[in-house]
């Protein structure tokens, strides 16, 4: 350094680090020479993380110069001296006889065997010498012993065809051999239990291993690399059904989980391309179960699909949509709660001077005249479309913030279940907070009708145009006139800082759940049966100008409705609410709105920024 400053290395523990660092930089600060590189030392020398390890490394000095020292390194000697003393008195006194005692008690004697280890610092293992006559090819063996309490390894096996060789196929996350850390992928099986396991079937040693009780001890040569394991935590949605036991390409049967549409998984372990390691979510179990990866699911789905015969929709021609018309003429069918309201009517739906939009029954119409052609056809455009997709969505933690527009609530659910009925009942209870978008149609507007208030009137080439540019959560044609509801409708309801509430229909699910509109999809489900036919036994079939009661089949044709829907797009529900009474059903409706807007809540990773997760 210049101006001759000097610092004796060797007298570096002896000094204050920190004083010589400071004038280390009080001289950099003078140096004229190389002005980069004098400010990277001097912003390094300066840096808090570099300031604090010295801060460490003095108190570490400090305890090695000023840390306390035995003043007698074989204190156990210097007892036996004393016992071998006191024994020896002819007329020990009182004080005599209690050192005596004292020092004869285990404890003491305990603590000063310990004060001879620690002064001596003899609590170092000592490995015995290395044999002389070491083959150097010799693998390295390693004996681990489990304690296995009526609970499972936690690992699977392989047996390599070629050589004969067991080896640990995989480690399962949070298993008895993922706990201990001693087993891992790749070890080399040599003995379990004393039984050399070389040539064995996998099923042999399993057999051993459920025969063996309390101490397990395994041989194991271990892996020279082992590989590293992806175990990036990621928490996802099944869009599909799986069964272990139906799939015959799983490694281990036992060890896979099956899973439902719509479970909540956590990835706990992608190391594996084909099978990875998860847990359902909420779970008590510490052990993972195997599951296939998105890759080898989305195959097994395909080559499902290719082999089955489906149907997927046809848009129907004009000789189709006129029989079908016909057939709603004369078939048509509603609930008492969900009646056809005459035109006259329907301007009247008014609460507190707000007028209640989206209850008109005309897009609900077109619904049951797409649905006379048959539910397969119906339900294949978008279940067909889930064989091609991703098996499992990631999803995240969504809270939604106080200064965020409001979830979109889309009800859904057979019909006659009752779902525009708990809809208006909603609203009609608090209108300032739940309110429906008004719909788009191309009929001509009605003198008593005001545009904006029943409906928003369009042209059919600006209807068209909206369809086109995918402006709608869904539409359809009922007596050649079109009817739809428009996101911007959705929209202008949310951002009224309000709490849009639609009825859905299935096919329509992904046009809102969307980044935009993040909506919440609430699946009102049929009653048993029996109660079915208890709570409805007054409830009546509307066909626009004749009532009647409820058949028996047409409650058979509700239940087998609801569970078709359920087969078909229950991995799209966040809640289910079983309408077995409206104003109970109602009870529990509110509940689950307030939750979707005010607790956290599970939702597709796309539709959230990283910075917005919790």
């Amino acid at each position: 350094m210049e101006n001759g400053a000097k610092v004796d290395l060797l007298s570096i523990e002896e000094e204050d680090l920190v004083q010589i660092l400071s004038h280390v930089v009080e001289e950099l600060k003078d140096s004229g020479k190389d002005i980069n590189r004098t400010e990277l030392l001097h912003g390094l020398l300066n840096a808090p993380c570099l300031q604090s390890l010295l801060k460490i490394y003095e108190c570490l000095q400090q305890y090695l110069r000023n840390s306390a020292t035995p003043y007698l390194s074989y204190a156990s000697g210097l007892t036996v001296e004393i016992l071998s003393d006191l024994r020896s008195l002819l007329y020990p006194s009182y004080e005599a006889r209690e050192l005596y005692r004292l020092l004869m008690e285990p404890h003491m004697q305990a603590l000063i065997s310990a004060h001879d280890v620690v002064g001596l610092k003899d609590y170092e293992p000592v490995l015995p010498p290395l044999p002389e006559d070491l083959d150097n090819n010799e693998e390295a063996m390693r004996i681990v012993c489990m304690v296995k309490n009526n609970q499972p390894l936690g690992a699977t096996i392989r047996r390599d065809e070629m050589t004969g060789e067991i080896y640990v196929a995989r480690v399962i996350h949070g298993g008895l051999a993922d706990r201990s850390g001693l087993l891992h992928a790749g070890d080399r099986l040599v003995e379990v239990n004393g039984y050399p396991v070389f040539g064995l079937e996998p099923e042999q040693i399993i057999k051993i291993l459920a025969h063996s009780h309390g101490t397990v001890m395994f041989k194991v040569v271990p892996i020279t690399d082992r590989p590293v394991s992806n175990k990036t935590m990621l928490f996802v949605r099944a869009m599909v059904d799986y069964n272990p036991h139906e799939d015959p390409g799983i490694p281990c049967m036992d060890a896979g989980m099956a899973f439902r549409k719509g479970t909540l998984l956590e990835i706990v372990d992608q190391t594996d391309a084909l099978w990875w390691q998860a847990k359902k979510v909420p779970c008590s179990s510490t052990c993972a179960g195997l599951i296939p990866s998105a890759c080898m699911l989305k195959r097994n789905l395909k080559e499902f699909w290719w082999s089955q015969p489906h149907t997927c929709n046809k848009i129907l021609s004009a000789v189709d949509e006129e029989d079908d018309m016909k057939a709603i003429d004369v078939s048509v069918v509603e609930t008492d709660e969900e009646a056809f309201e005459s035109d006259e009517n329907e301007f009247n739906t008014s609460v507190d001077g707000i007028y209640l939009a989206g209850f008109r029954s005309s897009l609900r119409v077109c619904r049951r005249r797409r649905a006379q052609g048959g539910v397969s056809g119906l339900i294949c455009s978008l279940c067909c479309t889930s064989f091609f997709t991703s098996p499992y969505e990631d999803v995240v933690r969504y809270q939604r913030h106080l200064e965020d527009t409001h979830r979109l609530i889309a009800l859904l659910g057979p019909s006659g279940v009752g779902v525009n009925e708990l809809r208006k009942k909603l609203i009609e209870i608090n209108p300032r907070t739940f309110l429906g978008p008004t719909p788009h149609t191309t009929r001509p507007q009605k003198m008593y009708e005001e545009p904006g208030r029943e409906y928003h009137f369009v042209s059919r080439d600006q209807f068209e145009n909206m369809v086109h540019n995918n402006r709608f959560v869904e539409y359809g044609e009922f007596r050649g006139h079109l009817y739809g509801t428009s996101v911007d409708a959705v929209k202008d309801v949310l951002g009224a800082r309000k709490i849009c509430i639609i009825d859905l229909d299935p096919n329509a699910i992904p046009s809102v759940r969307t980044p935009e509109l993040k909506a919440y999809i609430i699946y009102i489900k049929p009653p048993p049966l029996a109660q079915m036919k208890r709570t409805r036994i007054n409830a009546q079939v509307t066909n626009y100008c004749t009532t009647r009661p409820f058949k028996d089949e047409e409650f058979y044709e509700l239940e087998e409705a609801g569970c078709r829907m359920e087969q078909h797009y229950s991995q799209f529900f966040d809640h289910v609410i079983v309408n077995d009474g409206l104003q109970s059903s109602c009870v529990r409706l509110m509940a689950a709105v307030r939750r979707a807007q005010e607790e956290p809540q599970w939702v597709p990773a796309s539709w959230i920024k990283p910075t917005e997760e919790t």
